[in-house]
């Protein structure tokens, strides 16, 4: 079989690598350029690529077309493979094709790398033999076409489950629906929930499907797509205690994290004994409601991932005491009068950190006192510190992607990390 793959990024390697690893013919196109690591990886696999263009005559010859994920349906070489009758399918669905293990897939708008790693963390502690990927670390495909395990535990976006046509895990977490993306889906919501959607909609009755009740029900998506497999929806609402819970899992979101995820390692077998185990070793990836320092009894929590407005809202939530709030950057449509209640009352400062902060300003100016703006990490941390009191939290929650002045999330978050490090020098020196 001869196997086209669109993008050269970790998704199109990783279909590269197991197109070969099957002794499939495999092309690799790329219209951008190609990262270093992933041109050597190319090279030493004797994979053929092109960067800078896509040859459609050469795509063209393909049996199947993979596309990574980056790469949206109305782009012109997609449209152009599909007009010549080419099936075109997604990574994820490339690597399910071949996966010789039983599949836990994860999606939602927010917390859905927590809820990843803690579900691999733990069936991994409990001695579960479990592979991490998807939209995490390595891509699915890189993963199957390594050493076989007997499960893995998926990451998937809503980009990763458009193009599925047999995608069906064992277990599959739907943890929430809130707007985002939505300039891939034309501003609809509904599509972007749909697509989330699809994460269950070919499971079969004997395969578990954990869904966010409230999330379900907003958008009516049960009647509009039926799901045969068992469900099981639950809620914030059914978070009764945190008791044995440690305190860098105590937040709203992270509560419901662990429910769900609770919930899918007991279908795996796991005991209550293994899991509090588990839950107790476990650590939150960075970027996420992370506490850097404290200086001069104020604290600085790099909550950098916060791309959306519902997460932001839930940071905000799980802070006590008043908040300096470093907000901004590159807007995707967001709706910021869902965090009215939440800011009022509770930010005193909102320092604005972005190129364009109109719309920021905009929307806050009636609901926080101070409002600032800046255009640098550093110069933000300044600012929140000269602003803050013992007690006080700084938080940099933006609510906005990075690519205005970062590179991307994880840069921004260690933008802030070493910018409050220093700050924490310089003050106790």
């Amino acid at each position: 079989m001869r196997v086209g793959v669109l993008g050269a990024g970790e998704s199109g390697v990783g279909a590269a690598l197991l197109a070969k690893h099957l002794k499939y013919e495999v092309f690799v196109s790329d219209s951008g350029q190609v990262s270093d690591r992933c041109r050597t990886e190319l090279k030493e696999y004797e994979v053929p690529f092109e960067e800078g263009e896509h040859t459609f005559e050469r795509l063209a010859q393909a049996d199947v077309i993979v596309k990574s994920p980056g790469i949206p349906q109305h782009a012109g070489i997609v449209t152009q493979l599909r007009g010549a009758g080419k099936a075109i399918i997604s990574e994820i669905e490339f690597a399910f094709r071949y996966c010789p293990g039983k599949v836990i897939a994860i999606t939602g708008s927010n917390g859905k790398t927590t809820t990843t790693m803690l579900i691999h963390h733990l069936l991994t502690s409990a001695g579960v033999d479990a592979a991490l990927c998807g939209n995490v670390g390595k891509s699915f495909a890189r993963v199957v076409a390594g050493d076989p395990h007997d499960w893995y535990v998926v990451e998937v976006s809503s980009y990763q489950l458009e193009d599925m046509d047999t995608f069906q895990p064992d277990i599959a977490i739907l943890l929430n629906i809130t707007p985002d993306h939505l300039d891939r889906y034309g501003g609809d919501i509904q599509a972007y929930a749909r697509t989330k959607w699809r994460i269950a909609e070919r499971m079969n009755e004997r395969q578990l499907f954990i869904y966010h009740r409230n999330a379900a029900a907003e958008f009516g998506l049960l009647q509009e797509v039926p799901v045969v497999a068992e469900r099981l929806s639950v809620s914030p609402e059914q978070i009764i205690s945190a008791a044995g819970v440690p305190d860098h899992l105590r937040g709203l979101h992270d509560l419901f994290n662990l429910l769900c995820a609770t919930e899918a390692v007991k279908r795996v077998g796991l005991t209550a004994e293994q899991i509090a185990a588990g839950v107790q070793s476990f650590r939150k990836p960075p970027h996420r409601m992370q506490l850097v320092a404290t200086v001069s009894g104020v604290q600085y929590v790099n909550d950098s991932k916060a791309t959306n407005t519902d997460s932001v809202l839930y940071a905000l939530l799980s802070v006590a005491g008043p908040v300096i709030w470093i907000a901004g950057g590159e807007d995707k449509g967001n709706d910021y009068s869902t965090l009215y209640d939440a800011v009022r009352g509770r930010v005193k400062v909102l320092i604005c950190l972005g190129i364009d902060n109109r719309k920021l300003i905009e929307a806050f100016s009636s609901e926080v006192d101070e409002i600032m703006e800046t255009t640098s990490m550093f110069e933000a941390v300044r600012v929140a510190a000269s602003n803050a009191l013992p007690g006080d939290t700084v938080l940099l929650s933006p609510a906005c992607a990075s690519f205005d002045l970062f590179v991307n999330y994880i840069d921004r978050g260690e933008q802030f990390i070493r910018a409050v490090h220093q700050l924490k020098e310089e003050r106790e020196t």
